[in-house]
C-alpha cells in the first residue's frame, strides 16, 4: 500500500473547509508531521476545538477569490475540502474551483488538492459509476458538480498551479480505523470495497503535499 510519509522540510498549508470530516482529518495530519496549518472556515466561533499549536484558525469563502488570494499568501500548498448541500452542486464547485485558480495563482501558491467523489470514477474506459442507468438522480446531480469542477481546472489553471483532485472510495468511513497505509489509481475505480478512513485519505493528501507524485488527474485512494 501506498504511503510516502517521512522526514521533510516544515510547510505552511491552508485547508479550506477545515471544519468538516476531511478537512478535520487533514489539519490533524498536516500537525502532526510538523506543518504549520491555517484552518479556514465559514464561522471561527463554531470551530474553536479546531484552535492548537501549529494552526491559525481564520474566517474565509472558499468561493471567494479575494478571500482565498488574501488568507492563502504565503503558503506552499492548498487543500479544499470545501462542500455546501444549500447551494446547487454545479454551482458551489465551479464557483470553488473558478476561487482556488484565480486566487491561489495570486498568492502565487503552486500546489492545490481538492476533494472529488467516488462516482465520477470509471469503471470501463468513458464509464463512470454515475453513468449508470439505475443510478439515483439526485446523486447523479450533485456528481456532476464534480465533473463540473474537474473540467474547469483542466481549462483555467495555468503552468503555475498543480493541482490535482483527490477522490476517495465510494465508503468514505467515519468509523473505519486508520491503516496507515492506501492504494491509488487514475481516474479508475479501485477493485475491493473502497472503503478508507478520513485519517488515511489525509495520508495521502499530504504524502502529495510533499512529494507530488500526481498531477491534473483524478486520483481514486482506498484501503
Amino acid at each position: 500500500m501506498d504511503n510516502y510519509s517521512s522526514t521533510i522540510d516544515s510547510k505552511d498549508v491552508i485547508v479550506f473547509g477545515a471544519g468538516g470530516r476531511v478537512g478535520r482529518a487533514a489539519v490533524a495530519e498536516a500537525v502532526a508531521r510538523g506543518h504549520r496549518v491555517t484552518a479556514v472556515v465559514r464561522d471561527p466561533d463554531a470551530y474553536r476545538d479546531l484552535e492548537g499549536p501549529g494552526i491559525t484558525l481564520v474566517r474565509g469563502d472558499a468561493t471567494d477569490a479575494a478571500s482565498v488570494a488574501a488568507l492563502a499568501a504565503g503558503h506552499d500548498a492548498a487543500v479544499n475540502a470545501a462542500v455546501r448541500l444549500d447551494v446547487p452542486s454545479v454551482d458551489f464547485f465551479t464557483a470553488a474551483a473558478k476561487a482556488m485558480v484565480t486566487g491561489l495563482t495570486e498568492a502565487g501558491v503552486g500546489r492545490l488538492l481538492t476533494l472529488g467523489i467516488a462516482t465520477t470514477l470509471e469503471t470501463a474506459p468513458g464509464v463512470r459509476i454515475m453513468d449508470a442507468p439505475d443510478f439515483p438522480e439526485q446523486y447523479r446531480t450533485f456528481s456532476q458538480g464534480h465533473v463540473a469542477e474537474f473540467e474547469l481546472l483542466a481549462v483555467e489553471a495555468g503552468p503555475g498551479l498543480d493541482w490535482l483532485m483527490v477522490v476517495p472510495g465510494m465508503d468514505l468511513n467515519a468509523e473505519a480505523e486508520r491503516t496507515g497505509g492506501y492504494r491509488t489509481s487514475v481516474g479508475t475505480v479501485l477493485d475491493g470495497t473502497g472503503r478508507i478512513s478520513h485519517a488515511d485519505l489525509a495520508l495521502a493528501l499530504l504524502d502529495e503535499i510533499e512529494r507530488p507524485r500526481h498531477s491534473r488527474v483524478q486520483l481514486a485512494v482506498s484501503s
